[in-house]
């Protein structure tokens, strides 16, 4: 079953064209560079910075950024369609175009406009990648608390902290270094866009993590780190606002991208089940794995349409948070209900590595962490329900 294809009904007939040729361009980008090279790449734990590389220069990495910074100009609905897709062939794909994504928001937002002109087309066109740095050792959700400082010093920030869980650590061009410059609380907090070759910017060993093996993830120690002031996102102070900003969007790359893993571990899963004979008949026929089935396929259309409306908010400038959370929410915990699933249907095949599916499952998993936790998720919705 492919991915379904909704172009935002606002989009003029030749805007609908050119996005309907792009979703085009994604999904055969991703069955002839993607699909193949998943499987070794992952076995390898290698970052695949080409393939990377190759969908920046074909346009895929600056779809919700404008034009005129080497940007597509695309709905937000467009691009993560597009996550989708590249989702259900390689997750560590479109988690690092998603990531990316989310690392040029603060440059793109709030730079100005000779910073703009200086870094944004290299990242829109993939020559460079982007990480971002907000989360600590001691403090992941708590964000308003990081410890990470900078002071002033000439015509430099000197940084000095540990920030944790970054993707893209060690292989990063450039950094969003969220950190300290006035009193605590979130109004303390700005936003810096460092050289990744900075001089005490030290990227440590990568994390052993469960799933995802070719996207690197580790600890950044800031040591002594001299960052030109002219490198501030915003003006002191704004980080916080700047950071929450990006995971609304960023948190909405996450739910497409659970989406897309989720679609991916369903196609396999149908596939086999068509194939798979026991005691003469296709076990896709017996009751109990057909239901199973369409309870996902249910499931996943429901977490697409919520996702696709939440962009379509962000599309028409009005206010989505927490259509953005619910969204994350919902369609990560269906993510790892439909991948957990789809080892089920395989049975014992399922549990090797064989078959994708297994991979799918513990991929899964990190989409219910990465942009705020799922309880964190609920949270954001219960306050907004209790105001």
């Amino acid at each position: 079953m492919p991915s379904v294809v909704l172009l935002p009904p606002s989009l003029d007939p030749s805007a609908a064209e050119l996005s309907r040729d792009l979703l085009d361009l994604a999904r055969e980008l991703a069955d002839k560079e993607l699909r193949p090279r998943a499987d070794d790449f992952e076995a390898r734990g290698e970052f695949p910075r080409e393939i990377i590389r190759t969908l920046g220069r074909s346009g895929f990495l600056g779809l919700p950024y404008s034009s005129g910074y080497g940007g597509a100009d695309q709905p937000y609905e467009v691009y993560l369609q597009v996550l989708e897709i590249l989702a259900s062939r390689w997750l560590a794909v479109a988690e690092a175009v998603s990531v990316h994504t989310l690392a040029c928001y603060p440059l793109a937002t709030y730079g100005t406009e000779e910073q703009k002109q200086r870094w944004l087309p290299d990242l829109l066109g993939g020559e460079l990648l982007g990480a971002y740095c907000l989360s600590e050792p001691a403090g992941g959700s708590d964000a308003a608390n990081l410890t990470t400082a900078a002071r002033l010093d000439g015509d430099a920030y000197v940084v000095n902290g540990t920030k944790a869980w970054i993707t893209h650590a060690g292989v990063a061009d450039a950094y969003n270094i969220f950190c300290r410059t006035g009193g605590p609380g979130a109004k303390g907090i700005s936003c810096l866009f460092a050289d990744a070759a900075t001089a005490g910017i030290e990227p440590q060993p990568r994390e052993r993590t469960m799933g995802l093996k070719a996207s690197p993830v580790a600890q950044v120690v800031l040591d002594g780190a001299r960052v030109p002031a002219d490198r501030l996102i915003g003006g002191e102070g704004e980080g916080f606002t700047i950071a929450m900003g990006a995971l609304d969007s960023g948190r909405l790359g996450i739910a497409a991208c659970a989406v897309g893993l989720a679609q991916g571990a369903l196609d396999y899963a149908i596939g086999y089940a068509k194939e798979r004979k026991q005691f003469g008949q296709r076990i896709i026929d017996f009751q109990g794995l057909g239901f199973l089935v369409a309870d996902a396929a249910t499931q996943l259309a429901a977490a697409r349409a919520l996702t696709l409306h939440a962009a379509r908010l962000k599309d028409a400038g009005q206010p989505y948070s927490i259509e953005a959370a619910q969204a994350k929410l919902f369609a990560t915990d269906v993510a790892m209900k439909v991948t957990t699933d789809a080892v089920q249907v395989l049975g014992g095949a399922g549990y090797v590595a064989d078959h994708p599916v297994e991979r799918y499952m513990r991929e899964a998993k990190v989409l219910q962490i990465v942009e705020g936790t799922n309880q964190i998720q609920r949270m954001v919705i219960a306050r907004h329900l209790s105001r």
